[in-house]
């Protein structure tokens, strides 16, 4: 089992807690950054979004793209996950980026391909906001193109979104990039399947996540292509007593429906196709991350590790509040105990 965390670009990942103590800074990624090589996290995912999910519109978010190409140059072992959305990078600039980071970074770039939901944020910036299945086409067309650029030169392409003629691009990658994907609509799914090497998810319990793994499995095998990736995005709290848990929880979980957070919530939600209902509690944390159960105990939590891995997970992207004292205690507490 891997660990890896999403990168704190937003400040935080509580919607009804203003203050987290993580500034929203250079300095404190790059402090993360270096010291969970050393506490033995192996991967970082950096959000794509110019505006602030998390606390809203108006706080300030770090960009993705810079942010990566910054933490390439200042660590040596870690995979940086970066999140694209399609519709707002032309697919051939992309894959020029990407191919330099590559060899910033030694081959440590890979791509989370997001279709975007939020279309307040579009209209900011001036980008146009496709609908549910149109983004998953685009994202179709935008995959096949950018992954054909990686791999041979002088490539003519002429599809529905996009068209370049006699396209060379050099250097390329040693490799291609590994391309994660999410999602839980038939579209999303479909896509994911035929066309990425790993399937991320939003936090759910051992059994649910199990369901949707044997269902992306038969998909992929069905069309005879090697194994997908699993991971799991997940809340982590680890203390000493289950009352302590309790306590945090609560905490976190306070719902102020006034937050400058909610307004944005309730446009994802209205902009994506999910399996379940939400609840207000689903809400106060992002991504889900409660429903996974890493909360706990050591012993508790390293049970439900176990239960994750033997359904097929892969890996775990965890986000915790303040960041470093959290990571540092679940790598104290539970990575080391696991390897």
């Amino acid at each position: 089992m891997k660990f890896g965390y999403w990168l704190p670009v937003f400040g935080g990942w509580l919607r009804n807690v203003e203050e987290e103590h993580m500034s929203i800074s250079w300095d404190y990624i790059k402090e993360l950054a270096q010291k969970s090589e050393d506490w033995g996290y192996s991967l970082s995912l950096i959000a794509e979004l110019y505006l602030n999910d998390i606390k809203g519109e108006e706080a300030p978010s770090l960009d993705a793209w810079s942010t990566a190409a910054a933490l390439a140059a200042v660590t040596k072992e870690l995979e940086i996950m970066v999140a694209v959305r399609p519709t707002y990078h032309n697919p051939a600039l992309l894959a020029k980026a990407v191919a330099n980071l590559e060899h910033i970074s030694n081959d440590r770039i890979s791509l989370n391909v997001v279709a975007s939901w939020w279309k307040a944020e579009a209209e900011k910036y001036g980008i146009a906001f496709d609908q549910h299945d149109d983004r998953y086409a685009r994202t179709n067309e935008w995959i096949e193109l950018i992954t054909r650029l990686w791999e041979k030169n002088n490539i003519t392409f002429e599809g529905d979104y996009y068209k370049v003629k006699d396209n060379v691009l050099q250097p390329k990658p040693a490799k291609k990039p590994f391309l994660y994907a999410g999602g839980e609509s038939e579209a999303a799914k479909t896509m994911i399947s035929s066309k990425c090497d790993g399937y991320v998810m939003h936090g759910d319990s051992p059994e649910q996540i199990g369901q949707r793994i044997a269902d992306m499995r038969e998909r992929r095998e069905k069309l005879g292509l090697p194994a997908l990736k699993f991971g799991v995005a997940a809340y982590s709290i680890v203390r000493n007593k289950e009352a302590e848990v309790k306590k945090e929880i609560d905490r976190i979980t306070n719902v102020k429906g006034t937050s400058r957070g909610y307004k944005n919530y309730q446009q994802w939600v209205e902009n994506t196709q999910l399996e379940s209902q939400l609840s207000v509690r689903d809400y106060s944390v992002s991504n889900r991350g409660l429903r996974a159960g890493l909360t706990g105990t050591t012993s508790q939590v390293q049970d439900q590790i176990a239960a994750f891995e033997k359904v097929g997970v892969d890996f775990f992207l965890l986000q915790a509040s303040p960041q470093l004292e959290e990571m540092e205690r679940f790598s104290k507490e539970i990575i080391s105990n696991l390897s």
